[in-house]
């Protein structure tokens, strides 16, 4: 292998490791597509480069390309199919294409790029289905080399990796954004179940109670004195089963939003709370509900284990993101792998695509940073009752 050789192949694997290290950290596919394009112009010093996927009703997206192929085809824009061209013919073949200018025709082919002579298309497949192509032109003066349709392979099928493990994790998300929307979906039907039903039959059975009680005469004061104890039992079932209630799921959630159920939240709570709310719009109901029981939680954790004289809630939407900041002056210590019932709460924050961070020093206090996108994926919308 000549000195020549050896250079070209040195820069092809340097080129494929910078693209590999990109599909490792998980970029978003934006990212990387660009990186692709840049690398492939780079490598095989071409200044017209393109990425198109397939659509489901039969035309080309293009989701990458360079300045000089944008000119042409500008990221966004869709082509049909049909004719004689690089998109179609590797549609139709999933094999590499290579074609002249000269001979190209249909929709893609009534715009021919000034100065291409040439180019080549090379498929990407994913998990074995054809997903898109990339496309690389060469002038007259500087053909595209004879063996660059076997060395584009090399890029689509990291490009295909990282495509793969994108749909996965979206997949994943949205699976997962179902559970907990399906679950809060139920969770409010109980809390309106038990308020339109139980909770109502009790108030009606207390003032019943009451009634009777004041018509008791005088002289049966045992009698009156059993029915007050029964009366304020029966408040004291009605008190609880509204708290049990709101922990299922809270009615204020639902009807006022996220700012009044943090102000019943901050009422309720053994320990001062100091609330600083930069929000007053409603926010997509799984993002409220996960808002609303991390702060719950964390109330109780300051109350029950940290021994907090004071908690610190901040919530605020800066770049369509949900930002909450809970902070005490407890005694520290806390753990999120330990039992804790944030724990959970984390599973269901990652399931919005946001994050959950604890971080609790011993003897200076806890402080719980939240992160949730406001838009995420369409199966972050509650489903229908």
């Amino acid at each position: 292998m000549s000195g020549e050789q050896l250079r070209v192949l040195a820069e092809e694997q340097a080129a494929l490791r910078r693209v590999a290290t990109l599909v490792a950290r998980g970029v978003p596919p934006e990212e990387l597509f660009a990186a692709v394009v840049e690398e492939t112009g780079r490598l095989f010093s071409v200044e017209y480069v393109a990425m198109g996927r397939y659509e489901p009703d039969g035309t080309l997206t293009i989701v990458a390309g360079s300045a000089r192929a944008g000119d042409s085809f500008p990221v966004g824009s869709a082509w049909g199919l049909g004719g004689k061209n690089l998109g179609t013919l590797v549609f139709e073949t999933g094999r590499p294409a290579r074609l002249s200018l000269a001979d190209v025709s249909g929709p893609i082919g009534t715009v021919r790029p000034e100065g291409i002579g040439s180019g080549v298309g090379a498929p990407v497949i994913v998990e074995g289905r054809l997903w898109g192509l990339l496309i690389a032109g060469g002038t007259p003066e500087q053909p595209l080399p004879a063996d660059i349709e076997a060395r584009l392979a090399n890029f689509t099928e990291l490009m295909a990796t990282a495509i793969a493990n994108a749909q996965n994790r979206a997949e994943l998300m949205a699976s997962r954004a179902r559970i907990v929307a399906t679950a809060d979906q139920t969770r409010r039907r109980i809390e309106r179940d038990l308020h339109d039903g139980i909770q109502q039959q009790l108030v009606s059975l207390g003032l019943e109670l009451r009634t009777a009680q004041a018509t008791v005469p005088p002289q049966f004061g045992e009698l009156e004195g059993a029915l007050a104890r029964v009366a304020d039992g029966l408040s004291s079932v009605f008190d609880e089963l509204r708290e049990i209630s709101h922990g299922i799921h809270p009615a204020i959630l639902s009807e006022g939003g996220l700012k009044p159920a943090l102000e019943a939240l901050r009422r309720r709570s053994p320990v001062p709370v100091e609330l600083d709310l930069h929000t007053d719009r409603r926010l997509a109901e799984p993002v409220e509900v996960a808002a609303y029981y991390v702060v719950s939680e964390a109330l109780t954790n300051a109350a029950k284990h940290a021994h907090a004289s004071v908690v610190q809630v901040e919530v605020d939407t800066q770049d369509a993101t949900l930002q909450l900041a809970i902070r005490d002056d407890g005694i520290g210590g806390a753990d999120l792998g330990q039992g804790s019932g944030l724990l959970g709460l984390s599973d269901r924050i990652e399931a919005l695509g946001g994050t959950l961070q604890v971080t609790s020093p011993a003897g200076n206090g806890t402080t719980v940073l939240v992160k949730i996108p406001l838009e995420g994926p369409a199966s972050i919308v509650s489903p229908e009752p």
